[in-house]
């Protein structure tokens, strides 16, 4: 139990796995705040640290997703090498997890951007309502896609019912 409180109190402060994240930014304008942190792993490999903002803390899933107000997904790498075709491959599956239609160009203009993300990488994903989800790969920002639809699609893949992992989401979530 003493072991969940002080991974519960990292993940607030903004640690975790040894990536810090701010606890606000600004997106387009508007304060964010640190909702929560997950670890993204794979075959008991830890790929990335996830954290997820929001104008205000929530533990909701559907208000994460829902919300049509400035949010951002970021991905800081720690694995030495996720090459762009996984990236690819886990995009498309979670879209497809989540029955995500008619949004086909959209996805594929998202994969055309990923490249070989090694540790220290960062993939950061900024959704301003109007403008549509602005997507930054190591520093670089390559483009926005437009539209709600797109960034519902795109957040559920993270905190829908088939996230990446469970223990992901239940830390973006943590609020």
């Amino acid at each position: 139990m003493w072991l969940i409180a002080l991974w519960m109190s990292a993940a607030q402060a903004g640690e975790l796995a040894g990536v810090t994240m701010p606890d606000q930014v600004s997106v387009g304008g508007t304060q964010l705040v640190l909702n929560g942190m997950g670890l993204r792993e794979k075959y008991f490999i830890d790929v990335y640290v996830g954290g997820l903002y929001l104008p205000s803390k929530t533990t909701e899933a559907s208000t994460a997703i829902e919300q049509d107000v400035a949010k951002r997904i970021i991905m800081h790498f720690v694995y030495s090498n996720v090459p762009a075709d996984k990236m690819r491959d886990t995009f498309r599956e979670g879209f497809s997890g989540v029955g995500a239609t008619g949004l086909d160009d959209k996805i594929e203009q998202l994969n055309g951007w990923m490249t070989d993300l090694t540790s220290g990488d960062q993939v950061i994903l900024d959704y301003v309502p109007g403008t549509g989800t602005t997507v930054t790969v190591k520093g670089q920002q390559k483009g926005t896609i437009a539209g709600a639809d797109f960034m519902r699609a795109l957040w559920g893949v993270y905190l829908g019912a088939k996230p990446p992992t469970n223990k992901l989401k239940a830390g973006l979530l943590s609020g």
